[in-house]
């Protein structure tokens, strides 16, 4: 059982500015704004949506293939790959171009400036589907036309997929995103996402959950909700040990999901797998920096659910 992952992989370079961004603004001044901050701190986290889910996914115990467009500067991640033991056959190098990176500039109050270069991704629909099994995949943010097209290409061979707009969505319109979720058969997104969805397409997310197998919508600290078979299941979130980084949680879940999904599990228990994973992360600074086997997640499961899967 095999899912492929279509999405960015990227660097994330992570500054922490030792004050506050309001003191060093003058709302009066933005129009002629030249600031700059001394950041002694700061960390490349390996990242990416495809990246980030696949790795979820593989610390699971599922089989994991992402597929993205690379820069020339994408060496010291393909080695990480490696050593991890992950699959890259669908990972394209694009010459002369950088590897998609973020930069991250967080001050005390955990405001956050980020500075986003697509480099590579932008390249993403240059690659089709692989001619393989594939048991399921997932359109996670990417080139604006990869998603286009990988969507489609995923529809016509009749493969079910995960439809994850995440922080592209602001680039398709209503009419876009309908011909997305009409293709898919499952969407997970935020609260957030969910409310600019039924904004730009005019529909209640009721009404856009009847489109697909199954609506997932996260909520923080709050849980998720997952509406399928006519209802709603309301999944518990998982307190985590420590509050250190919330960052990628989100990709942590949908790597569960879709291990739930290849296993074949009902969707309360889906849905309990990926918000288990997303509060490991939330534990973890960076969006790869924390590790299990299966045996040590799924014996936190049963303590923190009372079963096994």
């Amino acid at each position: 059982m095999t899912a492929l992952i279509c999405g960015s992989l990227a660097y994330d370079n992570i500054m922490v500015f030792k004050g506050r961004f309001k003191d060093e603004i003058l709302p009066d001044q933005v129009h002629i704004l030249n600031v700059a901050f001394l950041v002694p701190e700061m960390r490349r986290d390996f990242g990416g949506c495809a990246g980030n889910i696949a790795y979820n996914l593989h610390l699971l115990g599922g089989r994991a293939l992402p597929m993205g467009t690379v820069g020339d500067d994408f060496e010291p991640y393909r080695q990480r790959l490696t050593r991890l033991g992950m699959p890259q056959d669908y990972i394209k190098p694009v010459a002369d171009t950088l590897t998609a990176q973020a930069y991250i500039t967080t001050d005390l109050d955990d405001n956050q400036i980020t500075a986003f270069h697509p480099g590579a991704m932008d390249s993403a629909h240059g690659q089709s589907l692989p001619d393989i099994d594939i048991s399921l995949g997932m359109v996670s943010p990417d080139g604006r036309a990869g998603m286009l097209q990988h969507a489609a290409e995923f529809a016509q061979r009749n493969i079910p997929f995960i439809f994850d707009p995440g922080q592209g969505l602001p680039m398709f319109d209503g009419p876009e995103l309908l011909a997305f979720i009409d293709k898919a058969s499952y969407v997970a997104v935020n609260d957030y996402e969910s409310s600019l969805i039924a904004e730009r397409t005019g529909l209640s997310i009721q009404d856009l959950a009847q489109r697909v197998e199954a609506f997932i919508v996260t909520r923080g600290a709050q849980g998720s909700h997952i509406y399928c078979d006519g209802g709603v299941l309301e999944i518990p979130t998982v307190k985590p040990a420590a509050v250190v980084d919330p960052t990628g949680c989100g990709d942590a879940y949908r790597g569960g999901l879709l291990y739930g999904l290849l296993q074949g599990y009902d969707w309360a228990t889906t849905g309990r797998i990926a918000a288990l994973a997303g509060s490991i992360k939330v534990e973890h600074p960076g969006t790869q920096n924390h590790s299990y086997s299966p045996a040590e997640f799924f014996a936190r499961f049963v303590q923190e659910f009372g079963y096994r899967p």
